[in-house]
Order: structure tokens, then sequence, then C-alpha cells
């Protein structure tokens, strides 16, 4: 359940691995913190590092269950940041979405993970380089996780924009193929991460501009520029749901013009046919007076005289486009 336990201080990790009860005493001087990784806990794995961080039992239930909106809530002097992130999988034209918990305290961070998405363990590398960054506490943490979950979001929102671009050149194109189930899917996996993202913008400007006691102010500038791109990814999906709803009604235009055209085909084939089965049918009632009968050259002068007919029809629609 735990993927990774350590306790910073003045910008560095203290080196050797340290369980959860050392690192909770170790991040109580004056200046340290812990930032503790849990992966998919269950409720019993979870109570332990409930107890020892003193997490809000709504808060640890949430935790456990997932399945939340994006959102931000205080608990104390503890926040409870949820964050939803995203995947893009290719070729098969889904977005996963997963979901990772944040309780923020001046003493401590936990983050819990559910799903694939937004790995933490390159963060966790990152930030450690960075010392600088890194003595400004656990809301540092909190910013790298953030901004790696909507750098994540651009990854994603840049795979949908491609399939997108060839749903519409599926459409306009001169085949016969039809589109309309691969639109509907992209529909819906577009839905679910705009809900996914649109949610979260309330949540991280709070955390610019207000005034969270593990969060200091020189971290809102860079909130602040990671709202910015979320409201970029949020505004560009927005404008997915728009060309995808476009992309649909053309592509039922398309539909309904080829089948008109299919109409008409059908149509012209069926008057050009017409002409050999009127005249067949008139003569085969077998009726013993009947023009031309006996006539040495009536039959090809017949024959003649529907080929004729039929190629002028043919050519008449021909120039018309029905055929």
């Amino acid at each position: 359940m735990i993927v990774d336990c350590a306790v910073y201080e003045r910008g560095h990790r203290r080196t050797g691995p340290l369980p959860l009860e050392q690192a909770c005493q170790a991040s109580q001087a004056g200046g340290a913190f812990v930032w503790l990784g849990v992966a998919s806990p269950s409720r019993h794995e979870f109570d332990a590092v409930a107890r020892e961080c003193n997490l809000h039992e709504l808060a640890v239930e949430d935790a456990v269950k997932a399945h939340q909106r994006p959102k931000l809530e205080v608990y104390g002097d503890t926040l409870l940041v949820v964050l939803k992130t995203a995947r893009y999988v290719d070729p098969q034209e889904v977005v996963e979405i997963g979901e990772i918990l944040l309780f923020l305290n001046p003493t401590f961070i936990v983050s819990v993970r559910h799903g694939e998405a937004s790995a933490l363990a390159d963060v966790r590398e990152r930030i450690e380089t960075d010392e600088e960054l890194l003595r400004a506490g656990p809301g540092a943490v909190l910013y790298a996780i953030v901004d790696r979950v909507v750098d994540d979001y651009e990854t994603v929102a840049e795979g949908v924009e491609v399939d997108i671009e060839q749903v519409q050149e599926q459409v306009f194109s001169s085949g016969r193929s039809n589109p309309t189930e691969r639109i509907y899917k992209l529909e819906r996996e577009v839905l679910e991460f705009h809900r996914a993202v649109a949610p979260l913008g309330p949540s991280v400007d709070r955390l610019a501009r207000g005034h969270f006691e593990p969060i200091p102010a020189e971290l809102h500038d860079y909130l602040r520029d990671v709202h910015d791109h979320l409201l970029r990814v949020t505004t560009r999906v927005e404008g997915f749901r728009d060309l995808l709803g476009s992309a649909l009604h053309a592509n039922l235009t398309q539909v309904s013009v080829q089948q008109n055209e299919d109409t008409r085909k059908i149509s012209a084939w069926v008057a050009i046919l017409a002409v050999p089965t009127m005249v067949a049918g008139i003569y085969g009632m077998n009726f013993e007076h009947m023009p031309e009968l006996h006539w040495r050259f009536g039959y090809p002068l017949v024959l003649i005289l529907i080929l004729t007919v039929c190629a002028v029809l043919y050519r008449r629609f021909k120039g018309s486009g029905w055929l």
C-alpha cells in the first residue's frame, strides 16, 4: 500500500528508509515534513495512516472509496484536494480516468493514488532535485503533483485532437465509410474527460488566491500558472465537444446526400430497364395480329428500337447527374 515514505528538511530528503511512525515523529521538528505516497489502499490498510496523521473520518472515507469529484475541502488545519488523472490510450481511443487525493498539512502531505494515470514516482524524483522549491514545504509537493496532472491533461487533449481531425477527414472523404459509431465513442470519452478537467479549475484558483497555512505566498504564482494551463485545456475540451457535434451533424447530412444519390441512380436504371420490359410484355401477350409480327426484320427492328430508347434515356440521365 505505501509506495514511499520520506522526511524532507531544508530542501533535502533524509537518507534511509523510515517506517510511518518514525517519519511522522521526525516531521514534528521545525521546518521538516513527511511525504507519504499510498496506492489504492483498503479501509483497513489506510486506518494506520489516518491515525498517525489524525485525518478526518469523512476525508478517510473519500480516500478509500475514491470516485470523488475534483474538489478542495478544509478539515481543521488539513486540506483535502481531489484530482482526477487522465491517460489517453491509442488506438483504442479511450480516456482512462484515475484519481489522486492529497491530504495537506504544515507537517505532512499524504498522496493517495487510484488508477494508472499520472504516476508520482517521477514527480518525487524531479522535486527532490529542486532544493529551492522543496524548501517551500508540503505546498511545493502539492504544486508539483497538480502541475503533473495538468500536463497529462494537455497530452490527452493532443491525442483526442488528432483523432478528431481523422474523423473530420473521414466524414468529408469520398469513401463510403460511416464514422457515426466512432464519433459517438469519442463524444463519450470527451465528456468523461471534461468531467475530470472542468471542476478542478475553481479548486486550483482557490489554492492560488487563498490563504492556507500549508501553502506559502511564494507558491501562489506557480499555482496561478497551473490554473492558466488548466483553463486552456478546459477550453480545448469544450471545443472538442462542439467539433464532434458538428462532425456528427455533417456526417448525417453526408449519409442523407449519399442515400439520395443512390435513390436517383436506382430510379434512373429502373426507368431504363422499363423500356425493354414494356416491349417484351406487349409482345408476350400472344395476340395473332400485332405490328410487324410476321415481318422478316421485325425482331431486329424491335431490338434496335429498345437499345436506341435505352441509350437516349441513359444519356439524358447521365447528363442530369442521376448516373
